[in-house]
């Protein structure tokens, strides 16, 4: 990665984050100018003031750090001196009244909604992003309208059982017949946990039988990732080999020596047209030693590899070689708005649930801390997003601003989270915490946040692999 790269890579990461920056601070903005608190400050960035406007009470100002920003209101004041009690007098004791358009004189309902309103206008934000990607360039894999070709069925699946096998095409699921993946699909979330009567051909001769509908998860939020897999039937995605964009340091693959723009044609054996073809042949084969079968410029590469128990950061442990593929064919939809909305809904609902499965793995220490991404991780994401184009950018934005409105509520002192919980436990015992413990926990806290961003930083740093 030559100094031009890295510079751009460092302006796209800029106005990413300055986007999703400027749309967190406005909520807190808009609903603090509603709940009538004066705003004295409104910065994207830290630190000194680099140029700005000051309209009215407020400074709309740059700073110079371009990593968060901040909105700064009456009374809202780190120096203790400056704080007010709700009795109305400061800590040294002096009587003095209240100011109604101070932060901390405003009721704890209104300053509990102006704490909530950043995240919120994160989560809005990531809807309005996904809603214009499912408007103007929604992608279906082009597979699910296609025939029903099996790519691959797990050895020990329902579909194993009844002798379905690799290459094999579906003839009839359920009530329809030469169904599509999508036929598939939505027989198989029709009909959870029902027998399907099921037909396909296998070297040209007719077979039927019967196969047990499961969701791969929780039957109550059928995931379709998971459901042809439980079920034993992977799709092929695609006519060729699964193109190589990426390969993670540190891996199976690295070690191997695929590269990206390979073309994985083969393992052993099988020649997979989907990830997830194989990735359940490499579960079925326990981490044995394979070798792949790779073309590179027009060369044939055998390429011996040994599996490995990987996590995907999310949680997901299971035999894998660390690589990112590039995306199977795919073609555009413009989706009518009330439809592209519904989509966006549904998308932001699965990225919020995996956000929260991976918080949760982390807790449980099921992940390791040394998944998290930090600056340095985003901007290569943001980086990668920029090279498939304009509407996987926008995907990466999405997926950000999500992030950041949860990350934001997250129960943390100096997180909008950490806030409203001393809020309601105000409201609860009826009077205000006392300053000094307020200012006891947000300093350890301050410590923790410094030491967490070193850290994931460090961490961006060590994993940071650059491929050509």
């Amino acid at each position: 990665m030559n100094a031009a790269h890295i510079l751009l890579v460092a302006i796209e990461f800029t106005i990413v984050l300055g986007i999703m920056v400027l749309v967190h601070e406005f909520g807190h903005f808009a609903m603090a100018k509603l709940c009538g608190v004066r705003v004295e400050t409104f910065s994207i960035g830290f630190g000194p003031r680099i140029i700005g406007i000051k309209r009215g009470d407020t400074d709309y100002r740059l700073s110079l750090l371009p990593l968060g920003g901040y909105v700064k209101m009456a009374g809202d004041n780190d120096n203790p001196a400056e704080r007010r009690l709700d009795e109305g007098i400061d800590l040294h004791g002096a009587d003095r009244p209240h100011d109604p358009a101070e932060f901390n004189a405003r009721p704890r309902w209104q300053r509990v909604l102006i704490a909530l309103a950043g995240p919120f206008a994160n989560f809005i934000l990531s809807l309005f992003l996904l809603t214009l990607v499912g408007m103007f360039h929604h992608t279906v894999d082009e597979y699910l309208d296609g025939p029903a070709v099996v790519d691959y069925v797990p050895t020990k699946s329902g579909a194993a059982a009844i002798g379905i096998a690799a290459g094999d095409t579906l003839t009839v699921y359920g009530d329809t017949k030469n169904p599509t993946w999508t036929d598939v699909l939505n027989n198989s979330a029709l009909n959870l946990n029902r027998d399907l009567a099921v037909s396909w051909r296998h070297n040209g001769e007719a077979h039927s039988g019967t196969i047990r509908s499961l969701s791969g998860g929780d039957d109550q939020q059928p995931d379709p990732s998971k459901m042809l897999p439980a079920i034993g039937l992977i799709p092929r995605e695609q006519a060729g080999p699964i193109g190589v964009y990426s390969v993670a340091a540190g891996t199976p693959a690295e070690r191997a020596g695929l590269l990206a723009g390979d073309q994985l044609s083969r393992i052993n054996d099988f020649a997979p047209h989907s990830v997830a073809a194989l990735l359940a042949y490499l579960q079925d084969e326990a981490g044995k030693p394979s070798t792949l079968t790779v073309l590179r410029s027009g060369q044939t590469l055998q390429l011996p590899i040994v599996p490995e128990k990987l996590d995907n950061g999310t949680g997901s442990v299971a035999y894998r070689i660390g690589f990112t593929n590039k995306p199977s064919p795919a073609k555009i939809v413009h989706l009518p708005f009330f439809a592209a909305v519904q989509e966006s809904f549904k998308d932001n609902l699965d990225d919020s649930r995996q956000i929260f499965k991976t918080l949760k793995s982390l807790v449980i220490r099921h992940v390791s801390v040394k998944a998290l991404s930090g600056p340095v991780g985003i901007a290569q994401e943001i980086d990668m997003a920029t090279q498939f184009g304009i509407w996987t950018v926008l995907r990466v934005m999405s997926m950000i601003s999500i992030n950041l409105g949860i990350f934001n509520l997250l129960p943390m002192p100096l997180l909008d989270g950490g806030m409203i919980i001393f809020l309601l436990w105000e409201s609860i015992i009826r009077r205000d915490v006392s300053i000094v413990v307020k200012e006891r926990v947000y300093q350890v806290a301050f410590v923790c946040l410094i030491m967490f961003a070193v850290f994931v930083l460090f961490n961006d740093i060590t994993k940071l692999h650059i491929h050509h």
